[in-house]
């Protein structure tokens, strides 16, 4: 600070006292005016200025505020700024909604609050001191100060404390770049710090081979225990030891076996919790960014695709509250190593000493229109897989259908499964909805395995507002209080006839939910399951004019778009008496089923399953190389976009048929993404609403009266394996490793 100006302050009293005096030789007068409206004193009776009007503020991360009850409202005021929030805001919120940021580190949207940081510190009038926001009750008329130097140096104290024993390894940790601790402190904290004792030091916990830890770094916020506990709803982590000797573990030594684990990466402050197969792989800013969505199982979760060259380095979840929120499935985050193991490179032919060959596209398509001529119409198959888009599915029944032979279908899609009504096969309460419900009742489906991001969702209502769940089905593990009522239909006989006390309970419920698992889609009675199951709903009011319970959780990405646009099997015995079958990404069908002397085509991106049958392979893009729509299980259309160039000399799927159609002499009629999209609109419409959910129009109750007797069978496991469901997967090392590891022997 100049001398000048520390005078200039020094003397501002006294010149208060000699701008009131008459003396002409005041030598003062003319250095310390420095506003002309000095030299013009007011009247004593003047009025007071008008306040100046503040402008607009935009809430922090486009924030909005829904008032259930306008009386509810509270109005608050934040550095002067007049805020109307909700009763029950904490002042950390108000705050946001007035567009002012506040550091924290503990706080988070989604979890309990702990209020242990200490970062968020604010002023506020009237309190001894100041007080952290998020654990603060906004109450009315309350006047919260952010910026003062009291509120400031507040938050410099606390950054120093935290500084304290963390070590300085931020050139090797790879959480630099996106560290919350790295930004706060540049923005709130001091620019140097008074301890010079010895940094304390903690041992890492295994945690499995996900999740690496570096506990040292740790500055105990308790985001992880809670969102374990709370989330996840696993008790595998917890804080141990109290003072300085406190640190964040396992109970005993023991792995955290839970399918969302890897969130905690994500909401880790520091770098105590990290991707360990991405550990030292890249620093953020090298990344490219693309936002596309996930495909291994039917939620259709928003992530981002972080690569690199033509590599994909890690996967990320993307907010939207409607479906995954923001979180997503270690499925989803790790398997992304698989897409570059085991990819079909080049369009290959077995030759006759079982051997594969490279050769031209030309030369493999010409041989498979050569013998798709040869062999008769009805004697013809093609099956989709569990992977497959909208578009090359459309193009596949095309092509199929102009060969003239209509066994068409995706894979996971029983016989003459009815797909005439969309109402009997998607999630008619969306998976937001679920959160409005207060009984489940779960028909051969384990949601945790199938659907991890469905399950969350299960669970954060249960915590909520206590609702129910019954389960008919094997028995499983569930994270969360439920009921098993049976192990097969005889139990959904017993609900439906109304000689079970569930039948109350359902009949009693405001706002009830049935969900039956897809697997039930692979059964020969699945009709007389749903007619059960339509009976209960009927009787229990489950589709009502303002609410429908009635839902199906689908197991595969591609399966809701494969009955929206009609791809069912007709026949059980039409694989067995096949000649020419055509594997669109197949990898799950019955390989055996498949008489020997069939020719066998597979079209996919991994070397799986089918591989090992066929008898010419065309390489096509897995769904990170290129643009495809999918439909989720509720309904949802969304879209792929392309984050790394396709591998070797692959194709789209939609592509190859299209060129494979030429070649054949029925050409499709399509040329370009647009015109696949406009013959989609003619079958389904609702495909081409890209980031939009249409809801079914027809109740499943329209569905002709089953009378047939229902087989007594158990529900069997639709998901044997969490990590290894599709060829993705089971190309992938870290689904390898968490197998091996994770699951319960």
């Amino acid at each position: 600070m100049g001398l000048g100006l520390l005078a200039s302050r020094a003397m501002r009293p006294t010149s208060r006292f000699l701008l009131n005096s008459s003396n002409p030789n005041n030598i003062f007068l003319r250095t310390i005016v420095s506003k002309s409206e000095l030299n013009k004193p007011e009247p004593s009776a003047a009025p007071e200025p008008p306040q100046a009007v503040l402008p607009p503020r935009t809430p922090v991360a486009g924030a909005r505020v829904h008032f259930t009850n306008p009386d509810d409202a509270i109005e608050v005021s934040v550095d002067g700024f007049p805020v109307k929030v909700p009763k029950g805001f904490t002042v950390l919120q108000a705050c946001e909604v007035a567009g002012v940021d506040i550091p924290r580190f503990c706080y988070h949207s989604r979890l309990s609050i702990a209020g242990n940081c200490r970062m968020c510190l604010v002023e506020v009038e009237k309190s001894p001191k100041p007080v952290a926001s998020c654990a603060m009750p906004a109450l009315p008329g309350m006047k919260i100060k952010t910026d003062t130097p009291v509120a400031k140096k507040a938050r410099e104290g606390v950054m120093e404390f935290l500084l304290m024993n963390h070590p300085l390894d931020c050139p090797i940790c790879d959480q630099g770049g996106e560290c919350d601790l790295q930004d706060q402190s540049m923005a709130f904290g001091a620019d140097r710090g008074r301890f010079i004792d010895t940094k304390r030091s903690v041992v890492d916990k295994n945690l499995g081979p996900l999740v690496k830890t570096v506990m040292t770094r740790c500055i105990q916020c308790t985001r992880c225990v809670r969102f374990a506990t709370e989330v996840a709803g696993v008790q595998d982590l917890g804080i141990l030891g109290r003072g300085s000797g406190e640190e964040i573990g396992t109970y005993v030594e023991n792995l955290m076996t839970s399918e969302l684990s890897g969130n905690v990466i994500d909401i880790c402050p520091v770098g105590a919790l990290t991707s360990k197969p991405f550990a030292f792989k890249a620093r953020n800013w090298e990344l490219k960014g693309t936002e596309t969505i996930d495909v291994t199982d039917a939620v259709g979760s928003n992530i981002r695709i972080d690569s690199r060259g033509p590599e994909v380095m890690r996967i990320l979840p993307r907010l939207n509250e409607d479906i995954n929120e923001e979180w997503i499935s270690d499925k989803t985050r790790f398997s992304y190593d698989g897409l570059k193991r085991q990819r079909l490179n080049d369009p290959m032919i077995r030759d006759p000493d079982g051997r594969f060959k490279a050769v031209s596209w030309r030369d493999a398509l010409a041989v498979v229109a050569e013998v798709a001529h040869g062999v008769k119409p009805e004697e013809i198959v093609g099956i989709s897989g569990k992977l497959s888009d909208a578009e090359s599915m459309i193009a596949l029944k095309d092509f199929i259908n102009r060969i003239g032979s209509n066994n068409v279908w995706g894979e996971g899609i029983g016989v003459n499964t009815n797909a005439d009504l969309r109402s009997g096969y998607i999630m008619n309460t969306s998976i937001a909805g679920l959160e409005k419900a207060d009984v489940f009742l779960l028909v051969g489906t384990q949601p945790r395995v199938e659907a991890a991001m469905v399950n969350a969702r299960i669970r954060k209502t249960v915590r909520a507002s206590q609702a129910k769940v019954a389960y008919i089905g094997p028995a499983t593990d569930f994270n969360y209080d439920h009921e098993h009522l049976g192990t097969g239909p005889q139990t959904l006989l017993e609900i439906a006839d109304g000689n079970h006390p569930f039948s109350k309970t359902i009949s009693n419920a405001k706002n009830p939910v049935i969900i039956v698992g897809g697997g039930i889609f692979e059964r020969k009675d699945q009709d007389a399951i749903f007619a059960a199951v339509e009976t209960i709903a009927k009787q229990g009011k489950v589709v009502r004019p303002d609410w429908n319970g009635l839902n199906v959780l689908l197991l595969h990405a591609a399966q809701a778009a494969a009955l929206d646009l009609g791809l069912v099997p007709h026949s059980e015995k039409s694989l067995d008496s096949a000649k020419f079958v055509y594997l669109m990404g197949a990898d799950d069908i019955d390989l055996d089923k498949i008489p020997s002397d069939a020719f066998v085509v597979y079209q996919g991106h991994h070397g799986d399953k089918s591989v090992y049958r066929a008898n010419v392979i065309l390489p096509a893009a897995a769904f990170s190389e290129k643009e495809g729509t999918y439909e989720n299980t509720e309904g949802y259309t969304q879209q792929t976009l392309p984050a790394v160039p396709t591998v070797g000399d692959s194709r789209d799927d939609w592509k190859i048929i299209r060129a494979l159609s030429e070649v054949a002499g029925v050409r499709l009629p399509y040329d370009t993404v647009g015109a696949v999209h406009a013959r989609i609109k003619t079958v389904a419409p609702n495909l081409v609403h890209v980031d939009e959910r249409e809801p079914a129009t027809l109740p499943s109750s329209l569905r002709p009266a089953f009378t047939k007797n229902i087989d007594t069978t158990a529900f069997g496991t639709a998901v044997e394996n969490f990590y290894m469901t599709d060829a993705i997967t089971r190309a992938s090392k870290i689904m390898a490793q968490c197998s091996a590891t994770l699951l319960k022997k």
